[in-house]
């Protein structure tokens, strides 16, 4: 193991022989490696409470609390960390006992240096290589739902262009007869006939599932529609302050307030205003439907090196870790049946990428979540 990496090992000796553990510790530290020392088990149990490590050299014979009480103690709360037993010659027994709660191996005494030097550095490579695993094993699950998400945006795409003439121009004859049926119904000789706040109310349905239908063809195309940036000077608090005006009727309808912030220093950006506004409306929507009845949401709007940072958080009910990885997907949804496309947020962080921005999530179970969009300056000064 190079040098680097010896520095790098967090090492606790344990042992009640001061004159040992000190020894001990010159030796290695004449190695490249830095040693903790703890003259009792409990005194090692109080370091790792402050001081994670990554290896434990413990005595198994010491007055209080035993190498194998402790051993098992740290297994119980710190499973990541290795331990390595020293034990008599006359007590192996208990280095076997050891290996059977979790030791990494155990060693007699009185102990040859380069021979423990070698359990350190081969329990240190234990660990390094349970993170390489986890961290192969969170890319292949990245991997893998995005080669999910790249599969359905295929899809999407092909589809996208059929839906446009296959489902809209149905809409748009249903919308014509609804809009037929309503100046009919504001005839004066129909103004008394039996059942027209049904009908009425029918129809209301029928414009509200029109106008639902088209958002979401309008959504699908979107999403795969590659159309050039209309870059311009934008001020960011004008136009946070004007999608706010667009959005804030459905906010008062649901009796939730938006409020905004702004910091000082905040300069004109170049961007493209529709889109930006477009992700804006995307995650108050987003917001108001998680928020309760009475409650706010916050939009803050900040500098950001390379241009722009806005923020918008709610204090809804918050997305449950297993779906943080899900909620980008086209049609993924956790909202009731109508309530939502599954497209919003798939269609929110496209136009963030085209835009050469980027889109993060933080959210907590019963505290709400905040997403936060980050937007560079596409013109250069």
């Amino acid at each position: 193991m190079k040098s680097e990496l010896r520095k790098k090992i967090r090492l606790l000796l344990v042992d009640d022989e001061e004159h040992f553990r000190s020894t001990l510790a010159k030796r290695l530290g004449k190695r490249g490696i830095t040693a903790r020392q703890a003259a009792s088990g409990e005194a090692c149990l109080e370091i790792l409470v402050h001081e994670p490590q990554d290896v434990v050299v413990l005595d198994v014979k010491m007055p209080g609390l035993s190498g194998i009480e402790t051993l098992n103690r740290i297994k119980e709360t710190y499973a990541a960390t290795e331990v390595i037993l020293l034990t008599g010659h006359a007590a192996t027994r208990d280095g076997v006992e050891g290996i059977k709660s979790g030791a990494f191996d155990y060693l007699a005494k009185p102990v040859e240096f380069d021979h423990l030097l070698g359990k350190i550095i081969q329990a240190y490579d234990k660990i390094l290589s349970a993170k390489r695993e986890k961290e192969a094993a969170r890319y292949r699950a990245r991997v893998k739902q995005q080669m999910i998400a790249t599969e359905r945006l295929a899809a999407l795409g092909t589809l996208a262009a059929g839906v446009a003439h296959e489902i809209n121009n149905p809409l748009a004859i249903i919308n014509e007869a609804a809009g037929y049926l309503t100046l009919l119904l504001k005839k004066k000789e129909l103004m008394g006939m039996a059942h027209k706040a049904a009908f009425e109310k029918a129809l209301q349905k029928i414009d509200a599932s029109v106008d639902r239908a088209r958002s979401i063809t309008h959504q699908l195309l979107g999403s795969v529609r590659k159309s050039e940036a209309i870059l311009d000077n934008v001020n960011p608090v004008e136009l946070v302050e004007e999608t706010v005006q667009l959005i804030r009727r459905e906010a008062r309808d649901r009796d939730i307030r938006i409020d905004q912030r702004a910091a000082p220093g905040l300069k004109t950006i170049w961007v493209d205003p529709n889109q930006l506004r477009q992700v804006l409306i995307n995650l108050l929507s987003n917001a108001i439907q998680a928020s309760s009845p009475g409650s706010s949401i916050r939009v803050e709007l900040k500098p950001h090196p390379e241009g722009i940072s806005i923020a918008v958080a709610d204090t809804g009910e918050g997305i449950p870790r297993e779906h943080l990885e899900k909620i980008f997907e086209p049609f993924f949804s956790t909202k009731a049946p109508g309530e939502g496309t599954g497209l919003g947020l798939f269609v929110t962080r496209e136009l963030i990428e085209k835009m050469s921005g980027n889109l993060k999530v933080d959210s907590r179970l019963g505290h709400g979540t905040r997403f936060t969009v980050q937007i560079p300056n596409q013109r250069s000064a």
